[in-house]
């Protein structure tokens, strides 16, 4: 075989191999930004690799050009170093899907999460403004009893806010109970064709509009706000992405497209898992706020305020622009 044959042969194969090198190993910057449907698949690499072997050993035996030859060999080195080199340890591996792969997954599923901030934005804004107007209502969303709770809780005279006992550490543990309990439920909620999480976020909304609402109009809003201002950037963001992860599983049950309702519904549970995976880390970190700066009561309002401003642009722009032209799978 000549080696115009044989390279017209070969040529789309050696193409195909070094995109998935670029897209797996080196997270070129240079990646193709137009649809690729041929890409290979992890799977197939194996076979790929050693038919790239056997294909540089025919180019050898059989004489051809030294520049054939040394880009066939490059190309398997970069495959042999790839696929046989150690793998990241662990803690890189975890970090790397916080910073990179997690937020590239939120932004993978950007309508369902700006569905899901409405769903959970709108109705907690309304219910605040209509509480200024109109106190009275706070009795049809919440009893007697949660409200003396509430009021006890954000007394401007109190020691601490938000709590009136157990100490940092145990409420600690109680607010990573509380806090991951919610996200869950929110994400798998959406197993009810996405109904469930849209109810889940619409009460969690109308809950904490009704709380906030009715401590502003008392007079209690001073400490109320310094209390949940801390973390709300973490908790109240990993609300609405899980909610958007449910939403999205709820979708793919409903509409699977050309995909089988099972394989559509499996797809989209791998998402959600890695969805959950951050959002019970954001929540781990708000019950960390909650617990060991939120509650200081001694602090003013212009340094909670001044710290929430912090960590919703650390929040921000960490979903925005974390995994960005690193190549990263979406």
């Amino acid at each position: 075989m000549r080696q115009e044959q044989f390279v017209t042969r070969y040529q789309h194969e050696w193409q195909q191999f070094e995109d998935w090198l670029q897209r797996r190993g080196e997270r070129s910057r240079k990646q193709r930004q137009t649809p690729q449907p041929d890409l290979l698949g992890d799977e197939t690499i194996p076979q790929r690799y050693r038919r790239l072997c056997q294909q540089l050993a025919l180019a050898r035996r059989r004489g051809y050009s030294p520049q054939l030859v040394e880009q066939l060999q490059q190309l398997m080195q970069r495959g042999h170093n790839l696929l046989y080199r150690t793998p990241a340890p662990r803690w890189q591996r975890a970090v790397e899907f916080l910073f990179a792969d997690f937020p590239s997954t939120v932004r993978s599923q950007a309508g369902a999460m700006w569905v899901a901030c409405a769903l959970f934005v709108v109705p907690l804004v309304g219910i605040f403004i209509l509480l200024q107007y109109k106190p009275d209502l706070i009795h049809m969303l919440m009893d007697p009893r949660q409200l003396a709770q509430m009021e006890k809780m954000y007394d401007p005279a109190a020691d601490h806010l938000g709590r009136d006992s157990g100490t940092d550490w145990a409420m600690f543990g109680h607010y990573i109970m509380n806090n991951i309990s919610i996200g869950l439920r929110t994400f798998a909620s959406g197993l009810l064709a996405g109904i469930g999480t849209i109810l889940v976020l619409l009460f969690n909304g109308i809950t904490i509009g009704a709380v906030a609402g009715h401590l502003q109009q008392i007079g209690s809003g001073d400490p109320f706000w310094r209390f949940v201002v801390g973390h709300a950037p973490f908790e109240l963001t990993a609300i609405v992405i899980a909610g958007g992860a449910g939403l999205q599983l709820g979708l793919r049950l409903l509409a699977p497209g050309r995909k089988r309702r099972i394989d559509a519904l499996i797809e989209g549970g791998v998402i959600g898992a890695r969805l959950c995976l951050g959002v019970a880390f954001m929540l781990l970190v708000a019950a960390f706020i909650e617990a060991f700066w939120s509650s200081i009561a001694w602090v003013p309002m212009w340094g909670k305020l001044s710290v929430s401003a912090v960590l919703w642009t650390v929040v921000l722009l960490w979903l925005w622009r974390g995994g960005r032209g690193g190549g990263h799978a979406h």
